[in-house]
């Protein structure tokens, strides 16, 4: 009968291991696992077997007859590959055997606890970093050769972080291990491991996690392309219904004011601002650096057509048409038919244009609101109250 150990090795060094695992390995006559991980062993008299690919593990450790120990770096419940393991060993009988993780080795290196640090990795995989970091005390992420601690470093500053305390382990537990702390503006100019984990401080973190942010007209840099106002833009992108992991699209993005706030809201999502015209794609990129938006992306282009290229939505702004309403609404709906999308029209034609596309594409839970606000303005030694168009903003959500 076979019996299957899933066992996470801690770092690497041997002395890493519970007690636990030295006994199961001991027990088994197959040892599976990375080439580094089986060179722990060098005594071990059973027989050993490089393997990575889950499938190619499974495969193995069904056509023996007997103790197989599978080797795992860490522990087997942190971004482990053992995840993908217990559905390809059904019917074997495992025990999962815990590790050291690597987070709690190296936040033990700064006598710090660990159980509000948030746990992300970018090895292998997409991830806003910046955006977590932005809105954590304490960060925790695996890195990769897709993104290195080099590359997150960089990214902060960038962003407006550079200030953010980073501290960089490499080759943990091994005799050459090293910790490098410091401001992430001066870490980018150094070269790390692309195996490395990276543990971040931010002082002053975001605190509110869903909602519509308060971004004023003020923070915002204006040219000539029109600009959805604050007043507009904060209804606007309540109906849209945003949380902090949701995709966006804006589409006839303008200065990118509803991008920002819609950046702000979904800060550990990503949002796409849509613009055709050069002097707005501008405007956006200026705005995008001025508020430090690592989220946001800039798509030059027409819509419908730039739109098929983009991820699946789960909120759409239709800021400007240009004619094309019904092929907006189309694209969006084809992507995720549940998506939510809200417009705002000045002129009455491009009001009848989005009536007519909420009852085409049967959108559920219509709404639709008219604004007419007005805002102060300093004459002199008296304030005037300057009234702005009219506005109407339609919202719906499509069906499952």
């Amino acid at each position: 009968m076979t019996i299957c150990y899933l066992i996470g090795i801690g770092m690497g060094n041997p002395e890493t291991l519970t007690l636990g695992a030295v006994r199961r390995i001991r027990e088994s006559s197959l040892l599976i696992g990375a080439k580094r991980m089986l060179e722990a062993f060098p005594d071990h008299p059973g027989r050993k077997q490089v393997l990575i690919r889950a499938e190619d593990i499974a495969a193995a450790v069904r056509a023996y007859d007997g103790t197989v120990s599978v080797l795992l770096s860490g522990d087997p419940g942190f971004y482990s590959g053992a995840a993908k393991l217990y559905d390809l060993l059904d019917g074997i009988r495992v025990e999962t055997v815990p590790g050291i993780s690597s987070v709690n080795y190296f936040c033990a290196k700064f006598h710090m606890s660990w159980q509000d640090v948030k746990l992300i990795s970018v090895h292998g995989r997409a991830a806003n970093a910046v955006g977590e970091i932005q809105s954590h005390q304490k960060t925790f992420l695996l890195t990769g050769s897709n993104c290195t601690a080099r590359d997150l470093c960089t990214q902060l500053t960038e962003s407006g972080l550079g200030h953010v305390t980073v501290h960089v382990g490499e080759r943990l537990s091994y005799e050459d291990e090293r910790i490098t702390s410091g401001p992430a503006e001066e870490l980018a100019g150094q070269t790390f491991d692309d195996l490395a984990v990276l543990l971040a401080e931010n002082p002053r973190p975001t605190h509110w996690r869903q909602g519509v942010p308060c971004l004023w007209d003020e923070q915002l840099i204006r040219g000539k392309t029109p600009m959805t106002k604050e007043n507009i833009r904060t209804l606007a992108v309540a109906r849209l219904g945003i949380t902090p992991d949701s995709v966006v699209w804006d589409v006839g993005a303008g200065t990118g004011s509803v991008s920002a706030a819609c950046s702000l809201a979904a800060w550990k999502g990503t949002v796409f601002a849509v613009e055709k015209e050069p002097e707005a794609l501008e405007l956006i990129a200026n705005n995008k650096e001025a508020l430090g938006l690592n989220n946001l992306r800039i798509v030059p282009g027409e819509a419908p057509a730039v739109l098929q290229n983009l991820p699946k939505p789960d909120a759409v702004f239709i800021g400007g048409s240009c004619g094309s309403m019904d092929g907006i609404f189309r694209a969006a709906l084809e992507k995720n038919a549940q998506v939510r999308i809200c417009l705002t029209a000045v002129s009455l034609e491009s009001l009848t244009d989005g009536l007519n596309c909420l009852q085409q594409f049967r959108l559920q839970n219509v709404d639709a609101t008219q604004i007419s606000a007005a805002q102060s303005k300093t004459l002199g030694r008296y304030h005037m109250m300057m009234g702005q168009n009219p506005v109407y903003i339609l919202s719906g959500e499509g069906r499952p």
